[in-house]
């Protein structure tokens, strides 16, 4: 796992040495193993790399790579399937001077072009230059496990891992993305291809670009995308089977390393199963990790513990403790964009942790997404059949929740509420509802005039709404699995435990997520992941039950929550107040001080606002680093 870094001119500009070797060290954090620099024979393309060392540990795999004295790659990621795909190319005559994966890319690039990553299996982010045509390919994996930042004007192209390499370089002059900051406050993060830096995109997962310097003409591509419309009717026993042989295929993949290698233990479903398919294939105790709180509520180590005693793992564990002025402030500049997820927190820990023991860690993300795992989708599909009773909720159901939201600290009543409210409204803008921080009725009382006419009309809706349509199939429950995958997943889950494992150069995988194992788990019918209206992942426990406790299995899910609703009212309370009401926060004009006060005095006397502050307190600490 590395980090990647370069520019081009489409002018006759030449890019120096130096420059490139400052966007390095920005990312030294992601390859301390190994530093390289290309500059292209005309001067006008450069290349960086930081790298960390996975597969082949030997100077062989030094990056920017040249293969036929053509082609030069910068290159972040795994390639599981590399050893099949070498053994291919080798018949037709291609040669390798190292073990690499990264060299197997260059070969099939020469001999697929474009088509070459049709062939791979992992994660990747990687930019290949072709001197002999003075082209430029990027791509981005799949899923967007790896990540692939860019600005991109008449004159540059400038990429790199992470956007804290982009901001050395002169030719960009930083200013925040308002726009950007808008869908942040209702998604807890800035959806692609925004990055909250006004010029600086992230390409999307699945798509490449291509450009050609000579001619200025730039192309980004889908090249591939999930589809559900193609659905297999299959018994239950028959499809515990299938998950469970692709699953295992899946693992076995990630369990090649040159170096020590372990997985992320919560004690929850997926990465139990994870870890329990490990012990499988290995023949030394894998090496465990988890991390828990002080709050019983949010603490899951007894879980851990159970899966680690089942499956004799050499386990390891943490409690973590807030530390507002160090910790938060590492997040924010840590995650570079605005960024409101608070698992991101012990996320960092867990990885530190763990990098402590291993260089690489498998991990469960992705199972909630592949089976409906999320309690927000049996709201959904409540909301569906509940939309049904539109006078009845009009007249009694609204008004009754109403009251009861206003008149008590009880959190179920101001969601009932919510729901109730949202019920007459498209079926689209109700997902957004039961996901948003802060919704359009929120903003228009948290802004101010001179922020609002800023942003306003732009509407986050269109953003959730053109993904549930880009699904192109008619069940909803598979609208909105599309929708979270293509958005939710790569722009918060995966870029949470890419920033966290990466700033400890740790590398993390995500078996769940395997291309392949995603096509299987397409094809499963709705019915069959939400299970009535409560019973979620039902195939997936199903599949499990022989070697998964059902203790397990059917527990309620917990998810990797964070007790920040305690600590808003003890230890984070002043820091919070001091951060959101101070003269540089107020002076920004962005939003009113009085309803911060509001949301502040509220949620110290039992009201819950817990992830609006967190939203609010994150941006602040995010604008107070990036531009003071």
């Amino acid at each position: 796992m590395c980090g990647i870094a370069g520019k081009a001119y489409f002018n006759n500009k030449e890019v120096l040495v130096r420059d490139i070797e400052a966007m390095n060290e920005k990312i030294t954090h992601r390859g301390p193993d190994d530093s390289g620099v290309y500059i292209s024979k005309n001067k006008r393309v450069g290349m960086g790399h930081r790298r960390l060392s996975v597969i082949d540990l030997s100077p062989l795999g030094h990056q920017p790579m040249n293969y036929l004295n053509r082609y030069w790659i910068s290159y972040n990621g795994e390639i599981y399937n590399f050893q099949i795909l070498r053994e291919k190319l080798k018949k037709d005559g291609y040669q390798f001077k190292s073990k690499t994966d990264t060299e197997v890319i260059l070969a099939l690039y020469d001999k697929y072009g474009k088509k070459c990553l049709d062939h791979l299996r992992g994660m990747f982010a990687f930019v290949i230059f072709d001197e002999k045509e003075n082209t430029i390919f990027a791509a981005r994996d799949r899923v967007g496990k790896k990540p692939f930042k860019y600005y991109l004007d008449e004159n540059v192209f400038i990429f790199a891992s992470e956007l804290k390499s982009i901001l050395t370089q002169k030719e960009y002059i930083k200013e925040p993305d308002w726009t950007a900051i808008h869908h942040y406050l209702t998604l807890q993060y800035c959806p692609a291809p925004l990055t909250g830096f006004k010029g600086i995109k992230k390409l999307e997962p699945g798509h490449y670009l291509f450009l050609n310097l000579n001619g200025k003409k730039i192309i980004k591509e889908q090249y591939w995308k999930l589809d559900y419309s193609k659905k297999m009717k299959l018994t239950e026993d028959e499809w515990s089977r299938k998950i469970n042989g692709k699953l295992e295929e899946s693992v076995k993949l990630r369990m090649v390393s040159d170096v020590p290698l372990g997985a992320f233990l919560s004690g929850g479903i997926d990465s139990s199963a994870i870890v329990g398919i490990m012990s499988k294939f290995s023949k030394t105790p894998i090496k465990t990790f988890s991390i828990g709180f002080e709050e019983k509520k949010y603490n899951e180590l007894k879980y851990a513990r159970k899966i680690a005693d089942l499956f004799k793992t050499d386990h390891t564990e943490f409690i973590v403790k807030p530390n507002a002025l160090e910790d938060l402030r590492m997040l924010a500049k840590q995650y570079e964009e605005p960024f409101a997820d608070s698992s991101a927190l012990p996320t960092c820990y867990l990885s530190k942790l763990t990098k402590e023991h291993v260089t690489v860690a498998l991990n469960g993300d992705g199972g909630d997404e592949n089976f409906a795992g999320y309690s927000r989708y049996s709201a959904f599909k409540l909301s569906l059949l509940y939309a049904k009773l539109g006078l009845i909720n009009k007249a009694m159901v609204l008004p009754a929740t109403k009251m009861l939201a206003n008149n008590t600290n009880n959190p179920f009543f101001a969601r009932a509420h919510r729901f109730s409210k949202s019920a007459s409204d498209d079926y689209r803008s109700r997902y957004l509802e039961y996901i948003a921080y802060f919704n359009n009725e929120d903003k228009e009382s948290l802004y101010t005039d001179n922020f609002k006419n800023q942003v306003w009309p732009e509407d986050t809706y269109k953003i959730i709404a053109e993904k549930f349509n880009g699904a192109n199939i008619k069940n909803k429950i598979d609208q909105v699995l599309y929708t979270d995958f293509v958005s939710y997943l790569p722009d918060d889950l995966l870029a949470k435990i890419d920033i966290a494992s990466m700033a400890v150069s740790l590398e993390c995988r995500s078996p769940l997520l395997d291309h392949k194992f995603l096509e299987l788990t397409a094809k499963v019918p709705p019915e069959l992941k939400l299970s009535g209206l409560t019973n979620k992942k039902y195939i997936f426990k199903k599949a499990l039950e022989n070697f998964i406790p059902n203790e397990i299995l059917y527990r309620p899910k917990m998810g990797f929550g964070v007790p920040i609703n305690t600590w808003f009212r003890n230890d984070l309370e002043s820091f919070t107040k001091q951060t959101l009401l101070s003269k540089k926060a107020t002076s920004r004009s962005l939003f009113k001080k009085k309803e911060i006060s509001r949301l502040l005095s509220e949620h110290a006397r039992g009201m819950d606002h817990q992830y609006r502050i967190w939203a609010l307190l994150m941006l602040e600490l995010w604008l107070e680093e990036y531009f003071g």
